[in-house]
């Protein structure tokens, strides 16, 4: 079966996506391409928002006479405004009583982690671990340094005194490090046959040192993928699955490997599309990445549980740049440039959901030829939200658990900021006059690039506070998530009032008296 051509899939794109919206997707399970098929509804930043939708409440009176039905609908209706008009009062009484406007960081101090003249760069953290690559002017190259920031002995690992473990280095370049429990991982720039190419590289640090060792030791290190002649750079890793881009500019595709055999890791190919697929992040089977095969880039992912067959799936095809991914459980966070200055999104997956195939399929069709080439489709629903979309930039997101980190220069240089997902609040990281950018965050720990001693070093700060709040427990009544009950409850609660979503729809009606409005249970 022909797949459609490109012309074709951008034709239904460019006829949808002049609008920010959120998107039903459909993909061709021959060749996993994604198609955007319908709008669902327009994206807009909470703080660019001319006004406000609510749903209101439709509860249907079905099977009842029509006088019965007028009672029941002025009833409930009355019932609602009195309702939603107090609930709705209160409800800006506390919004102005306890404002989210962002809070200045009440966590520990901000150190760096091993100071030096040289410059370091592109710092990672799990756990206690921090990785980062660092030029090196003595020799001229990049080598990848690991420090401990625990602050308790651990056999071989480090001194409590000084927190730098390993360096990893050569005669050529290091880069691009990351980090997953004890594995590292990073881009080694190899010489072979008078050419070099780059190739992925990973050591298990619990074994790199013995116990007593004085000296920071070369560790064991062992090839993840390097295939002669091919460009393997940027990579991510979580548990035993590594991810990276493969191939040259122009025709990156995003590549894996399990090295649970780090003798024997087993490649397999995630996503391997015209045109760019780069900068792949990975948490569990989940790989997003950015993806250039609309001629902008898109944000892309993939569910790669069967090895040999991953599922892909769009999670933005907006218009403009979205690039920069991140993911922690279900959360997928991006910088975007849709307002013109780049802003951070999010998207929640597990809202995804998977709708009637041959519905989807009918629909394509109907909307343009391509469709015809589909022979089976899965139509997904991903619902994005804005993190921040303040008028200066906003970039390098990352993401762990319920924190999300970008560097953002609304107060005239790059700061850390970082937002809560569970309060709902936007909070600064650091306020200090120079640059401080590329954040990565595991845990409540923050590392970045830090220029305020006239070169690159990187600092930490470990947050605690409200910024670092989390849930312990959900409470009955809370309605929007935000592990607390109040206003925004009761209101959102509402202004649902009445609803039913019972089949049979009979099921929803109560018994309505002969004369007034009263309303009670049926008997029995």
């Amino acid at each position: 079966m022909k797949p459609p051509t490109r012309q074709e899939k951008s034709k239904i794109k460019n006829q949808i996506s002049k609008l920010r919206i959120h998107r039903s997707y459909v993909f061709s399970q021959v060749r996993a391409i994604p198609i955007p098929i319908t709008t669902i509804g327009m994206r807009l930043p909470p703080d660019r928002t001319d006004g406000k939708r609510v749903a209101a409440s439709k509860p249907q009176a079905l099977g009842m006479d029509a006088n019965d039905r007028l009672r029941l609908k002025t009833y409930s209706t009355m019932m609602n405004s009195s309702i939603l008009i107090f609930l709705t009062c209160l409800f800006f009484l506390f919004v102005m009583l306890t404002t989210d406007s962002v809070i200045a960081g009440e966590s520990g101090s901000e150190f760096a982690i091993w100071p030096t003249t040289d410059d370091q760069e592109m710092p990672d953290i799990d756990g206690d671990i921090v990785v980062w690559q660092q030029f090196v002017e003595e020799y001229g190259d990049y080598d990848i340094y690991v420090a401990d920031l625990s602050t308790t002995l651990k056999a071989g690992m480090n001194n409590p005194d000084d927190p730098l473990a390993l360096i990893i280095g050569d005669a050529n370049d290091q880069m691009r490090p990351a980090v997953f429990e004890n594995i590292v991982v990073w881009q080694d720039y190899i010489i072979q046959e008078g050419s070099g190419d780059w190739d992925i590289m990973a050591s298990d640090l619990s074994t790199s040192l013995k116990a007593g060792d004085s000296e920071r030791e070369q560790p064991v290190m062992f090839a993840v993928s390097n295939i002669f002649g091919n460009d393997e750079q940027s990579p991510a890793i979580h548990g035993n699955i590594v991810v990276w881009q493969d191939g040259d500019e122009g025709d990156y595709n995003i590549f894996g490997a399990d090295i649970t055999d780090p003798a024997s890791p087993a490649e397999f190919s995630v996503a391997n599309f015209e045109r760019d697929q780069q900068q792949p992040a990975i948490y569990r089977n989940t790989v997003v990445w950015q993806d250039s095969y609309f001629g902008d880039k898109d944000i892309l992912a993939a569910d790669i549980w069967q090895r040999n067959k991953p599922t892909d799936f769009a999670v933005t095809l907006a218009e403009f740049d979205q690039q920069h991914p991140a993911v922690w459980g279900d959360i997928v966070v991006w910088a975007d440039n849709y307002f013109g200055d780049m802003d951070i999104y999010a998207a929640d997956l597990s809202k995804l959901t998977a709708e009637n195939a041959g519905n989807a399929e009918n629909e394509i069709q109907n909307n343009n030829s391509a469709g015809s080439a589909v022979s089976a489709v899965n139509k997904l629903v991903s619902t994005e939200f804005a993190i921040t979309a303040n008028e200066s930039e906003q970039t390098n997101p990352d993401i762990d658990r319920h924190i999300v980190v970008w560097q953002d220069n609304r107060n005239g240089d790059w700061d850390i900021f970082g937002y809560n997902l569970t309060t709902r609040r936007e909070f600064q990281i650091t306020n200090e006059s120079h640059d401080q950018t590329n954040p990565a965050i595991s845990g409540n720990t923050v590392v970045w690039e830090d220029n305020r001693e006239g070169n690159l070093q990187i600092f930490a700060i470990v947050l605690d506070g409200p910024e670092a709040a989390r849930c312990t427990s959900k409470p009955t009544g809370d309605v929007n998530g935000d592990c607390k009950v109040d206003f925004i409850d009761f209101t959102l609660m509402a202004s649902e009032w009445l609803e039913c979503n019972l089949e049979p729809k009979e099921a929803c009606l109560p018994s309505i008296a002969s004369s007034g409005v009263g309303i009670h249970a049926s008997p029995g």
